[in-house]
């Protein structure tokens, strides 16, 4: 992913988003009812359970992916990835769907073949949202200080692995909850198929929102959430601006469940502007949000290592979109 640090003046340096986000919003003073969300976030909250979320064991499969090494796009670290989530989604009695490509980096001399990997829960429900992250990882540590070691063994533990691994951890639960919706789990290849500048970004969500388009937008996806970051120590997850400008609502209502949740990860400010796999799902007409740690220390770092994360931001995220996931209608 790509970052773009955007200060707007009329938000102000740290503008808190408590109004903005309209947690506290009460029916216009002139007696009109309000609009209702698309997502349930004004509405009275159902009683719901949010899911065990064993933060352990997700940090068991962040290790378990770190420990295949790198993971580029079309190599044989990829393909060993591959496998291994293919047989952990199906010893839980899932289907494994691909969705394969060929992508052309403008850098490279030859295209080469990527997968997107889907899974679907409540395959019969027509309203449906996506969970989702990119399990590929970037070809050089390229925020490292000394460009001598950009190429050295990056395993991209958060960045590329906490996605994946809380996917896998979160399969454990879905059919102990009670959803209206349909849920696809999908793993993006291609975001950090990225060599030098001037490259091209996103080749999985490309793909995916394309395919979307051609199928006349079916599945109905009412709804997607891209998890990046999300395992980093004391992780944080401010609005990220992208996702507020262009899917205010969904924001409104996934912040307005960690504030009655009071998950102190889920920060009521905007963030960065964050180029992301989201972006290409935005321009296909979806209503898509990034939850990212985009302060995360180690970005694009050899230090990116399972030693570095910790689970306390998968927890937390998963607290809240089980909720919200549950509260669908």
């Amino acid at each position: 992913m790509t970052r773009c640090v955007v200060v707007l003046a009329i938000l102000g340096a740290g503008f808190l988003l408590l109004p903005m986000l309209g947690l506290n919003n009460d029916p216009s003073a002139d007696g009109q009812e309000k609009t209702r969300s698309s997502f349930a976030g004004d509405r009275a909250p159902a009683e719901v359970t949010p899911a065990k979320f064993d933060g352990k064991r997700a940090m068991s499969y962040i290790q378990a992916i770190c420990d295949i090494g790198p993971r580029m796009s079309a190599t044989p670290g990829m393909r060993k990835q591959q496998d291994l989530i293919r047989k952990h989604f199906e010893s839980l009695g899932l289907k494994v769907e691909s969705q394969t490509y060929s992508a052309k980096q403008i850098s490279r001399a030859r295209a080469v073949d990527m997968t997107n990997l889907i899974v679907k829960f409540n395959p019969e429900k027509s309203r449906r949202i996506i969970l989702c992250s990119h399990y590929d990882t970037r070809p050089i540590a390229d925020q490292e200080p000394d460009p001598r070691k950009w190429r050295e063994t990056f395993l991209s533990a958060n960045d590329g692995g906490s996605g994946v691994a809380f996917l896998m951890e979160l399969a454990h639960h879905m059919k102990d909850m009670k959803l209206d919706v349909g849920v696809d789990f999908v793993l993006f290849d291609g975001e950090e198929f990225f060599f030098q500048k001037g490259d091209e970004y996103f080749f999985g969500s490309k793909h995916f929102a394309k395919t979307w388009v051609q199928n006349k937008r079916q599945p109905n996806y009412v709804a997607a959430v891209l998890l990046d970051m999300i395992a980093g120590d004391n992780a944080k997850f401010p609005v990220e601006e992208n996702s507020w400008v262009r899917s205010p609502e969904l924001c409104k209502s996934i912040w307005a469940v960690a504030k009655e949740l009071r998950c102190d990860a889920f920060q009521e400010r905007i963030g960065d502007r964050v180029s992301d796999d989201h972006i290409p799902l935005q321009n296909a007409g979806m209503q898509a949000i990034d939850i990212i740690d985009f302060d995360y220390q180690h970005w694009h770092r050899l230090s990116d290592t399972p030693e570095n994360c910790s689970p306390d931001g998968m927890i937390q995220v998963s607290k809240v979109l089980t909720t919200w996931m549950q509260r669908l209608k």
